[in-house]
């Protein structure tokens, strides 16, 4: 089967990983559309190309690149009449311009259709956009969430589709790994201690994201303000609250303890992550936005790094048995958290390890692009 994907988020290295995984199919022909560059909160973020095996990557320009209700590829026809797919999978909302754009085309050349979403909110959008949706709910054949609130919004909002859940990505395990992944996790534990001794930077705590109100980081700086004994933070990211932020860690005295690394490449992430004793994602609920997913948790516990997240949105289900939830907005039950992290060895190598096998019970790329593959081969039989 010929299929073609429009996914402006494969521009990442990482995340390409998925779509070797898919290409090992031997009955899957796989073409995929990405942008040369995407911008994103003052940020540009480049094309990647780092697992590229199996496939065509093909570049292709972008009208009203930034914007992500109305962008859509203007040349996307000449691609899909080349490619002739059997399948467009458009890794896009259904409620954007460039879904219903490559719908349309889909259907214009015979091809079947799905889109991907991960709205978990049931909002109602103006016009045109409410016109958008309705035509994508009605013009696909599938549609893949990446949870399950996903699947209740758009149950209401009327689509009568088959859908299946199924994260956007996953992580690839040999590239996010725990350091010392052939000692115990006691062992690695015990070496983790004594590696913070030496460095005297303490207990490591990381934040990676957008540094905006709804995920909390000021949250986590102010928690950390009278948290005990030697630690550490990280913030990996940029966004419009970088400057309050930087201000609010000043104000506290913590200048020594808070390092704002801005944006780190994904194929420098693996690294990063092995400089972390915990991850911290503490997502506060807005009206118009709840965590969908928290990919820098699977990301971390992939490399048995212990996470600690709020319970907004997705975030529990993603972390399961495998870390640390406290309420949303509570500092003293996420400070409470963070000391009981540092202060249990047996509990931080138990966490570890859980992650660790989480990750690779559900979260890795060949397991996603297996379900991705299935549901191809579900459309096609219908």
């Amino acid at each position: 089967m010929r299929v073609f994907m429009v996914s402006r988020a494969c521009l990442v290295g990482t995340y390409q990983r998925k779509l070797e995984e898919i290409a090992r199919f031997p009955d899957v022909d796989l073409t995929v559309v990405v942008p040369a560059a995407w911008r994103e909160d003052g940020h540009s973020q480049q094309l990647e190309r780092a697992h590229t095996e199996g496939y065509d990557l093909v570049v292709e320009p972008v009208t009203f690149n930034g914007s992500f209700h109305f962008h859509f590829y203007p040349r996307l026809g000449r691609r899909i009449r080349e490619v002739q797919p059997d399948l467009v999978h458009v890794d896009e909302e259904p409620y954007n311009v460039a879904t219903a754009h490559a719908l349309w085309l889909a259907n214009r050349y015979g091809a079947r259709a799905l889109w991907f979403t991960w709205q978990n909110l049931n909002r109602r959008y103006p016009l045109p956009f409410r016109l958008v949706e309705r035509y994508n709910l009605r013009n696909a054949d599938f549609g893949i969430a990446g949870n399950e609130g996903a699947v209740e919004v758009w149950r209401a909002k009327g689509y009568r589709g088959p859908m299946r859940v199924i994260p956007q990505f996953g992580v690839d395990p040999t590239l996010f790994r725990p350091k010392r992944a052939k000692l115990s996790p006691g062992m690695r534990a015990l070496q983790r201690a004594a590696a913070r001794r030496d460095a005297g930077r303490g207990f490591a705590i990381g934040y990676v994201g957008r540094l905006v109100q709804e995920k909390g980081v000021d949250l986590l700086v102010q928690a950390l303000a009278d948290v005990p004994g030697g630690w550490f933070l990280y913030v990996v990211g940029r966004g419009p609250e970088e400057e309050r932020l930087k201000t609010q860690v000043r104000h506290l005295g913590l200048g020594h303890r808070v390092s704002f690394e801005g944006w780190l490449p994904s194929f420098r992430m693996p690294a990063f992550y092995e400089r972390l004793d915990a991850l911290v994602l503490p997502s506060r609920s807005r009206p118009n936005w709840v965590e969908q997913f928290g990919r820098v948790l699977i990301e971390a516990m992939a490399g048995g790094v212990p996470v600690i997240g709020s319970d907004c949105g997705e975030i529990p289900t993603v972390i399961g048995e495998a870390g640390l939830v406290f309420p949303e907005n509570d500092v003293p039950a996420l400070r409470a958290c963070l000391e009981r992290m540092m202060d249990d060895s047996t509990l931080w190598a138990e966490l570890a390890q859980r992650g660790r096998e989480r990750v690779l019970d559900h979260y890795t790329q060949e397991r996603i692009a297996a379900k991705t593959v299935a549901v191809y081969r579900q459309i096609l039989k219908r």
